[in-house]
């Protein structure tokens, strides 16, 4: 990683921090840190459950829990069981806690406007065009890509969105029982693996692969949430199915897909996969694809996978 870059992200970070009041402890005025108010305006007129705040905030159970304790002691917060669930807790404002809810919300309002207000017209066009670049950005770098149980309930939750998206995209609807197979046995390893990808701790995406003989990869599940897509997911995702092919030891790697999903077809020919001809005999499929490990390279990335993510 180059250095300059480094030292850029870090010097944006001071500027940011000292422009908002981060170092004060009396942010906005309003006699605390930004930590608890951050966490008294998240529970906000609704209240929210603390394993949604802590994913949310990405706080650990202890510095959330001290963040809450100081809020109760200042009457600003109740917590106590969900209803329905006595093993969720859930947090409320009480009626002095929204009276500052509220003041908060007229100061943060206050803050973002004497941000924006000496600025000329195009200097704050460039402002607010660059902070939704940034948020964008560094919302895509918060996305993690991991290993996980194919069995598991978020895997279960991803396959399901998946297969509930081909059913509206395709012209013949999708029965997933007709279909070519990507069940648990063949996602665990040495038999495959399953990618999940997370984002403020709940599954965003997904991608498999399926080891088969000679040396042979199948890349299965591929899915991204809607909410999610634009943040480069989707070639992270490609990108580390390729790398756990290696590990798995294989030397090529075929796909199906439907003529319907433009943007995966796209996503694979810029990856360097070569469209082949049919391989099985998937109902859904119009296109196959093929991509080759070379023998002196350690990963499957080549010249011409750089152009684009999607």
């Amino acid at each position: 990683m180059d250095a300059n870059h480094i030292e850029q992200v870090r010097a944006f970070n001071r500027a940011v921090t000292r422009r908002i009041g981060v170092l004060s402890d009396d942010y906005l005025g309003r006699g605390r840190p930004l930590g608890e108010s951050r966490l008294l305006f998240e529970i906000g007129r609704d209240g929210a459950d603390l394993r949604d705040l802590r994913g949310r905030l990405g706080l650990d159970s202890g510095y959330l829990s001290r963040l809450l304790r100081s809020l109760e002691t200042r009457g600003l917060v109740t917590s106590r069981p969900a209803p329905g669930d006595a093993r969720v807790r859930r947090a409320t404002l009480t009626r002095k806690g929204l009276a500052e809810w509220a003041a908060l919300d007229r100061q943060s309002q206050a803050m973002a406007t004497s941000m924006i207000t000496p600025l000329g017209s195009s200097q704050r066009t460039r402002m607010l065009a660059a902070m939704a670049e940034v948020e964008r950005l560094m919302r895509a770098s918060e996305v993690a890509i991991a290993p996980a149980d194919p069995a598991s309930g978020d895997a279960r939750a991803c396959f399901d969105a998946y297969f509930a998206e081909l059913k509206i995209r395709f012209d013949s609807g999708f029965d997933p029982a007709l279909t070519v197979s990507a069940t648990p046995d063949e996602l665990t390893p040495p038999a495959g693996v399953l990618l999940l990808a997370r984002l403020d701790g709940r599954a965003i995406g997904c991608g498999a692969l399926k080891a088969g003989p000679r040396s042979v990869g199948e890349i299965k599940r591929m899915w991204v949430d809607p909410s999610a897509r634009g943040l480069g997911i989707a070639q992270r995702l490609l990108d580390a199915i390729e790398q756990q092919a290696v590990v798995l030891g294989l030397r090529t790697l075929r796909l199906d897909t439907n003529r319907s999903l433009v943007e995966a077809r796209a996503l694979y020919l810029r990856n360097g996969y070569r469209e082949i001809s049919a391989y099985n005999q998937n109902p859904y499929a119009h296109h196959w694809f093929e991509k080759k490990r070379r023998k002196a390279d350690a990963t499957f990335r080549g010249a011409t996978e750089d152009a684009g993510s999607a």
